[in-house]
């Protein structure tokens, strides 16, 4: 195996031993180079040496004492991104519609990004070389879709006839030590109620290396025409997904000191009931997954609200947010407008894009944003949230786009004011909103 160098440092040490771009890395003291995770791991043993197929057939070995290596690859990963095999029931990609950017139609299902990025894996397209690698390297956390424990319903839920035996990759990295963080995206009727106490049962005897477990209430949007038929969920049972979840969470607590198995946001939303205290997420392990992210943010603003002496730069402004989120922060902002002297007016987005059922603000388009803001007086400036955006960093630019290609430029023109993608965290949120 051999990955080809896309670019190296001008006077960094392999550029000085003569490697250039085209070049390939062959091995690193002796060790094949397939990809990011074998590079980043040996090349954590420098000094070192690197083997190199060089232009005309020529090799060098190049002595490298640290992990600095002036080298850049074609792309991160090195080689390709791998593609999901499965046909899972509820997959979003399937209920997008034609038409949109090529990349957003690509099914990953790639263990290198679980460690990377927090990706989840469902273990289907795992191979026994990359399970092998992942426990000698004991690469961790890995974040894992399991959806069911069943692995008769796991195979019906993912259309993949492997689905089932991939289960038994959970005991073998729990054996091995492997830290997981895993998630049930729960379908109503199908593996929820006693499918899911079974699951929290199962998942629950391997702890402590399943660290967390996220419920998830499926994604459904007006895009299912010829798809498995499945049910939003209703007030009511989405409430006995929290009952059931509670259930195991109290009892598993008070053996073990965590609730491990925490619902998603949406499914307090969907029911009608109070968010939970901070002391409920046990240090928050899935915010990232939508879970407790509104007791995170809540807490986080009201802390530094208490503290903040400033005052806003602006005297008027809008928050633009999707349905879910609206009523938390018409909160957050009507207690803030008073305390730092400005009129902050939130408007709710609805999703007429993908339809009703989705309301994060993360699946919203520059579209539905443009069209349900036209005419509405602005105020001095536009806030958005951050997930709002794609190819978004810590740092977003008006080239930030949506989801159908917009961007911050173009809909700062249409509007007539400026839109600040902002973060998802309280501290942030108040800058903003003071104009920081």
């Amino acid at each position: 195996m051999a990955v080809q160098i896309k670019a190296v440092r001008r006077f960094s040490r392999c550029w000085l031993a003569g490697v250039r771009a085209g070049d390939r890395l062959l091995t690193v003291d002796g060790k094949e180079i397939e990809d990011i995770l074998d590079y980043d791991f040996y090349m954590s043993f420098a000094p070192v040496t690197m083997e190199f197929s060089c232009r005309g057939g020529k090799i060098r070995h190049v002595h490298m004492p640290a992990a600095d290596t002036g080298l850049s690859f074609e792309t991160y990963l090195m080689d390709k991104q791998q593609h999901c095999k499965n046909k899972c029931i509820f997959c979003f990609i399937d209920q997008l519609p034609p038409g949109m950017r090529e990349s957003l139609y690509f099914k990953d299902d790639d263990s290198r990004l679980s460690f990377l990025f927090g990706n989840y894996i469902t273990l289907t397209n795992i191979s026994e070389h990359e399970i092998e690698r992942i426990i000698a390297m004991h690469i961790s956390p890995v974040n894992i879709s399991v959806h069911t424990m069943n692995p008769a319903l796991r195979v019906k839920m993912m259309g993949n006839p492997h689905a089932g035996e991939a289960l038994s990759v959970l005991t073998r990295f729990a054996e091995a030590g492997i830290q997981m963080n895993t998630q049930l995206v729960l379908c109503p009727g199908i593996n929820d109620g006693k499918e899911l106490e079974y699951s929290l049962r199962e998942l629950g005897k391997l702890y402590p290396a399943v660290q967390s477990i996220a419920a998830v209430p499926v994604g459904l949007t007006r895009y299912r025409e010829g798809l498995f038929p499945i049910q939003p969920y209703t007030e009511e049972a989405a409430g006995e997904v929290i009952d059931v979840i509670e259930r195991f969470s109290s009892d598993f607590k008070a053996h073990h000191g965590v609730r491990l198995c925490y619902p998603a946001d949406e499914f307090f939303l969907k029911a009608s009931r109070p968010m939970p205290g901070g002391d409920y997420y046990d240090g928050y392990p899935q915010l990232d997954n939508g879970v407790g992210l509104w007791t995170s943010l809540r807490e986080e603003f009201y802390e530094a609200l208490c503290a903040c002496t400033a005052v806003s730069k602006y005297s008027k402004l809008t928050l633009a947010t999707g349905a879910a989120a609206y009523p938390l922060l018409q909160e957050l902002c009507t207690a803030a407008a008073e305390k730092i002297g400005c009129e902050i007016q939130v408007v709710a987005i609805e999703n007429r894009f993908f339809g009703e059922h989705i309301t994060v603000a993360g699946l919203l388009t520059g579209q539905d944003l443009l069209e349900q803001l036209a005419g509405v007086e602005l105020g001095e400036a536009l806030l958005i949230p951050l997930v709002m955006t794609i190819d978004y960093t810590s740092r977003p630019t008006e080239n930030n786009k949506f989801l159908d290609d917009i961007t911050v430029k173009e809909a700062q023109a249409r509007l007539g004011v400026p839109v600040i993608p902002t973060g998802s965290n309280g501290q942030e949120l108040l800058q903003n909103l003071l104009g920081e």
